[in-house]
């Protein structure tokens, strides 16, 4: 079974986030081997030099064959069936490795959102970057559990 990689700026520094998220993640692993990757936050406190530092430890751990969807607000925002269909889709594809990649609270910088083959968003609504964290692996681990047949989704 192929893995799914999940890039995120920063840790998590809440701890009811920081727990949901080990929650989510240990569930979504139960259907498919998935990879946290924890890039770098910047350290400027200009938030257009923040996102180009953390742009380049984002794209470092992007690989060639990477399918990558970058959260963004500008992005299409999908009902679950339609997140399962294109897990599935990313999931079966011999040559590629769906890459989800989440922002730190300035959001990515224009290189890594040019990297992407895919935008998506999470809402009309902004969230808090370690909530939208939380929200995508629980929505990972839903579209996982449509997949599978599972009870969660109902």
């Amino acid at each position: 079974m192929k893995l799914l990689r999940l890039i995120a700026v920063g840790q998590v520094r809440t701890p009811y986030f920081r727990e949901a998220c080990a929650h989510y993640l240990t569930a979504l692993r139960r259907y498919l081997p998935a990879e946290e990757i924890i890039a770098r936050d910047g350290k400027s406190a200009d938030p257009a030099r923040r996102k180009a530092e953390e742009a380049k430890t984002v794209l470092a751990a992007l690989g060639p064959r990477d399918f990558v969807v970058v959260l963004d607000e500008h992005g299409p925002s999908l009902p679950s069936t339609e997140l399962a269909a294109l897990v599935k889709k990313r999931i079966e594809d011999p040559g590629r490795v769906p890459a989800f990649v989440i922002g730190g609270p300035f959001g990515l910088d224009k290189a890594v959102l040019d990297r992407a083959d895919r935008l998506l968003a999470l809402g009309p609504g902004t969230l808090p970057h370690e909530l939208a964290r939380v929200v995508l692996y629980e929505q990972l681990y839903r579209a996982a559990s449509i997949n599978a047949g599972a009870p969660y989704h109902h």
